[in-house]
C-alpha cells in the first residue's frame, strides 16, 4: 500500500494510471475509519483496477463552533483498517497544500444544500465539501467515487456538482452500514459519553416509527414528522435539530407521501452531532 502526501505526486500517479488504461475507485473521508467506509473501500476494489482513499480532515468544511479540533484522527488505526479493505493508494494531503495562501475560489451547489443540513449548519458547510471533493477529483482523476447513503444530502449535491461541472467521474451511492443495534455508523459514534450511547438509537428509533406509519397508510407529512418528532423529544437530552420528509432528487419538503421520500433527521446527544435517513413510499422499501 503506496502512501501519498504531495499534490504533484498524485497528478502524476493519476496521469500514469490513465496512460495505463487501469481504472481507479476513490473513496473520500475524514479518517477515523468504520466498517461503513470499509464496506465502501471493498466495492471500490472489486470495481476498478487500483482502490484509492483519501483522507483528510477537511477545515473548510467545518464551521465556527463545530468539532474540527476534537474530530477523531486515528491515523495509525485507518492504515491497517484502508490496507485490510484492500487499498493501493492512501492520498494524505496537508490544509496547506490544499488551501494555498490567498485562496479565492470555492465551488457551491445553491438550492440543494438549503435545506436539512445546510439549513442547520449553514451552506458554508456544502462548500466546504463541494469544493474539497471538486479538488480530490482534479487531482486524482478517479473513475468511480463512493460516498455513503448516511450521508443521503452530501452524495445528491456532489451527484448535481458532477454532472454541472462535467467531472468524468461515476458517482456510486452505497447503503447505511450499521452497528448491531441499528445506529448508523459513524466517526462522530466514537466521542459519544458512554451514557448516551443508548439515547443516540431515538433517531433511528423514530426513522423506523415513520416507516412503520407509512406501512400502515399514513402518508400525510405533518402527522408523520409529529410523530416521529415525540418519539425523539420524549428525551429532555436530546436537541432535536431537524427531521424533514423530502424528494431523494431535489430535496424539496413534500405534503403527501405518495412517492418514494427520504426521511431525514439530525440530533445531537451529549455534544455530539448524529444524522440518520431512510427512503420509504407507500410500497416500501420496508427495510434498510
Amino acid at each position: 500500500m503506496r502512501i501519498i502526501e504531495n499534490l504533484e505526486e498524485m497528478r502524476e500517479t493519476a496521469g500514469e494510471l490513465a496512460i495505463g488504461g487501469q481504472s481507479s475507485g476513490l473513496v473520500p473521508t475524514m479518517g477515523a475509519l468504520h466498517d461503513g467506509h470499509a464496506s465502501l473501500l471493498r466495492r471500490s476494489a472489486a470495481e476498478n483496477d487500483v482502490n484509492i482513499i483519501s483522507i483528510f480532515v477537511n477545515p473548510a468544511q467545518f464551521m465556527p463552533g463545530e468539532d474540527y479540533e476534537s474530530y477523531p484522527r486515528t491515523w495509525d488505526a485507518d492504515l491497517e483498517a484502508a490496507e485490510a479493505a484492500g487499498v493501493d493508494i492512501v492520498f494524505h494531503p496537508s490544509a496547506e497544500d490544499m488551501y494555498p495562501p490567498r485562496a479565492q475560489t470555492s465551488v457551491v451547489v445553491h438550492a440543494l444544500t438549503r435545506g436539512l443540513c445546510g439549513m442547520s449548519r449553514g451552506q458554508g458547510h456544502f462548500r466546504g465539501v463541494t469544493t474539497v471533493v471538486a479538488k480530490l477529483f482534479n487531482l486524482v482523476r478517479p473513475t468511480r467515487a463512493y460516498f455513503g447513503q448516511k450521508d443521503a444530502q452530501q452524495a445528491v449535491v456532489i451527484q448535481r456538482m458532477v454532472i454541472d461541472l462535467n467531472f468524468p467521474v461515476e458517482i456510486i451511492v452505497c447503503p447505511i452500514v450499521r452497528e448491531a443495534d441499528g445506529l448508523a455508523l459513524s466517526s462522530r459514534n466514537r466521542n459519544l459519553p458512554p451514557e448516551h450511547r443508548q439515547r443516540a438509537l431515538a433517531l433511528r428509533e423514530a426513522l423506523t416509527l415513520g416507516r412503520k406509519l407509512v406501512r400502515g397508510g399514513e402518508t400525510d407529512v405533518s402527522a408523520l414528522t409529529y410523530a416521529m418528532g415525540q418519539h425523539i423529544l420524549r428525551d429532555n437530552d436530546i436537541e432535536l435539530d431537524y427531521l424533514e420528509i423530502v424528494s431523494p432528487e431535489t430535496l424539496e419538503a413534500v405534503d403527501k407521501l405518495d412517492d418514494l421520500a427520504l426521511i431525514a433527521g439530525a440530533v445531537k446527544i451529549g455534544g455530539v452531532r448524529l444524522i440518520d435517513n431512510i427512503l420509504v413510499g407507500p410500497t416500501g422499501p420496508w427495510e434498510d
